[in-house]
């Protein structure tokens, strides 16, 4: 009995030295001993100035699977501390005196909107308009929604201010609803016979004066013309997404298939959409590496693939069932429509 405790004994050191220099291992070489949390932080940010690799922020601060998705809340004039003990370090919120803080974790995801609020994993501003706007829609799920059947005035083109005359509009679905016309369809580039879905072109917002069999509406927000036969969608929540930056734990490698802007190269800061989704396990939150795929000639004039190359991150903020809006957190070199998305 006493040589197994002692075999115990010997195997939990060797456990604890060895979860030491993982999560050592995690940290940068100029990682601050704290951190003050200000205005305009995000989880993103303050993880990469503890990490040589954001993502791994839910390991260093001991999550668990539901709080990545509901992370404690971190607002402005919290202290960040880095807290290094015999099992290995891990970042804590401490009190001004340095005392490790008890945090409440959130029951939902909520946007927090004033400079007091808790501070969102990456920056609003940036993401906000496709949290609400832009929508990737099944293949006609558009053929049965309300639609535009004409103006107060007989106007052609609608804009902000206008009346609308619209069809089929449920009561039960709210008083803001918002305005699409069918986009362009996208093709999974792995398998260019499938589609994964279609674009909706978001054209404004409308309000409700009136229900009834053709309900009245006002045009509230117009940002781009809008036309009879346009379809109408229940305006969401304004809901942003609050999970801790992770990686999946298990393999993903799908593709850049659009940029937002229609531009060809993109950098830290665009919104990319990913030919991955719900349905391959992507959530909000996800975090992907991203590498070049390119190509090269041979002496011969033959054509061979090189390998890929790491060029940046993005971050998945948007989940459909085939497909993702993700924002590019990292970029080392410019980054293109075809490149590949992995797990880190």
């Amino acid at each position: 009995m006493q040589k197994f405790i002692i075999a115990l004994i010997l195997f939990l050191s060797l456990l604890s030295v060895t979860c030491v220099k993982a999560d050592n291992s995690l940290l940068r070489d100029d990682t601050p001993d704290r951190h003050v949390v200000v205005p305009g932080d995000t989880l993103w940010g303050i993880a990469s100035r503890f990490l040589k690799d954001p993502w791994r922020w839910p390991e260093i601060w001991g999550f668990n699977r539901e709080q990545i998705k509901n992370p404690h809340k971190i607002y402005p004039g919290d202290i960040i501390i880095l807290e290094r003990t015999a099992y290995g370090s891990r970042l804590r919120l401490a009190d001004d005196n340095g005392a490790t803080k008890t945090v409440k974790l959130s029951p939902r995801i909520r946007s927090e909107q004033s400079s007091l609020g808790a501070i969102p994993s990456i920056p609003a501003a940036a993401i906000e308009p496709f949290l609400s706007q832009p929508l990737v829609i099944e293949k006609n799920e558009l053929d049965t929604a309300p639609y535009i059947v004409s103006s107060s005035e007989g106007r052609y083109v609608l804009s902000t201010g206008n009346k609308a005359y619209v069809s089929g509009l449920p009561e039960d679905q709210g008083m803001t609803w918002q305005v699409f016309r069918p986009g362009k369809a996208l093709k999974d580039p792995d398998d260019k016979d499938r589609i994964i879905g279609y674009e909706a072109v978001y054209l404004g917002n409308a309000k409700v004066d009136a229900f009834a069999k053709i309900s009245t509406l006002t045009i509230s927000r117009a940002s781009e013309e809008m036309l009879k036969g346009d379809r109408l969608k229940p305006a969401p929540d304004n809901v942003f997404n609050n999970y801790a930056p992770h990686a999946p734990d298990f393999s993903i490698n799908g593709r850049i298939i659009s940029v937002y802007g229609g531009i060809t190269e993109v950098g830290h800061g665009n919104i990319v959409t990913l030919n991955k989704g719900k349905q391959d396990g992507l959530e909000m939150g996800h975090v992907l590496a991203i590498y070049r795929r390119s190509q090269a000639k041979l002496l011969d004039g033959k054509t061979v693939q090189l390998p890929d190359e790491r060029t940046g991150l993005v971050f998945v903020f948007r989940v459909f069932d085939h497909v993702a809006y993700a924002l590019v957190v990292q970029s080392t070199s410019p980054i293109k429509v075809l490149d590949a998305v992995k797990t880190p």
